[in-house]
């Protein structure tokens, strides 16, 4: 259960967005990109990564068909030109323009979205939602703020830029393996890495949610113990409004997920 309530709520959600168009965009972007885009239908949108050759994240996407051949790559604020950069560099003979666009962003967490807009479903927050692109949003939708968004993004375990994903970080440990790989799909940078440990081994540490009572959010990196061994360190905090902090962490597989952790002298309870 989530700490936030709402009926209809509505919050800002900065971009950088890279505009794919052309006869062969959609081919492009299939072999460039982690997850299946040919597929789409008009109006669709996937997750995706662009990953180095080495499995490491360059930038999570979001990657929407407006047509038959003009694709709109969604990303975070201070990824976009080197998401442009790294498709031009595999661009090749492709016949596509690659450009950046601006455009306005918000959440609108609801149960369906108003009628004609470019409104891209998003598990990020837990609860039915969706990125909606330079539209009007309802006016009675309550305004939610940027902390208690990054509530629910903590809750449903999602994974942010800067946060839980960097070039320290392996996809399947973040668990983006699940929601923006295909596994089925032709290859692209990064395939074999992830291929490899998905069928043949598993990664060494995972994300995990906690609940720990402090008078201070916990700082970025902060470690989390098991008696006097290291074995996690945490990524994202936030305060509930019964005043609980929940935390993303990544832990050591070994960890029974019952343990409690030590972090800076405060208990972290995992939650299940």
């Amino acid at each position: 259960m989530t700490s936030v309530t709402f009926r209809a709520a509505v919050a800002p959600r900065p971009r950088a967005f890279v505009a794919v168009s052309g006869p062969d965009a959609a081919s492009l972007l299939e072999r460039v990109v982690s997850n299946e885009v040919e597929p789409l239908a008009e109006g669709e949108a996937c997750d995706a990564l662009l990953l180095t050759p080495k499995g490491r994240v360059i930038a999570p996407l979001r990657i929407a068909r407006r047509a038959a051949d003009d694709f709109l790559v969604l990303t975070e604020p201070e990824l976009g030109e080197r998401v442009r950069r790294e498709l031009l560099r595999y661009r090749l003979a492709a016949k596509a323009q690659i450009e950046l666009e601006d455009h306005d962003t918000h959440v609108l967490l609801a149960d369906e979205a108003p009628a004609g807009l470019l409104a891209l479903p998003t598990a990020d927050y837990g609860v039915p939602a969706f990125e909606v692109v330079d539209a009007d949003l309802p006016e009675r939708a309550e305004r939610l703020s940027d902390d208690a968004l990054e509530l629910l993004r903590i809750e449903a375990r999602t994974p942010r830029w800067g946060r839980e994903i960097d070039d320290r970080v392996l996809p399947a440990e973040a668990g983006l393996v699940e929601r923006a790989v295909s596994l089925g799909k032709g290859c692209f940078p990064g395939q074999e890495l992830i291929a490899r440990l998905h069928y043949r081994g598993h990664p060494n540490r995972g994300l995990r949610l906690l609940e720990l009572v402090s008078d201070e959010l916990p700082q970025y990196d902060a470690e989390a113990r098991l008696g006097d061994k290291p074995v996690g360190r945490l990524t994202s905090a936030a305060r509930t409004p019964d005043g609980y902090i929940r935390a993303l962490a990544y832990v050591r597989t070994e960890v029974p997920a019952e343990a409690s952790l030590d972090v800076g002298g405060s208990v972290a309870r995992q939650l299940n």
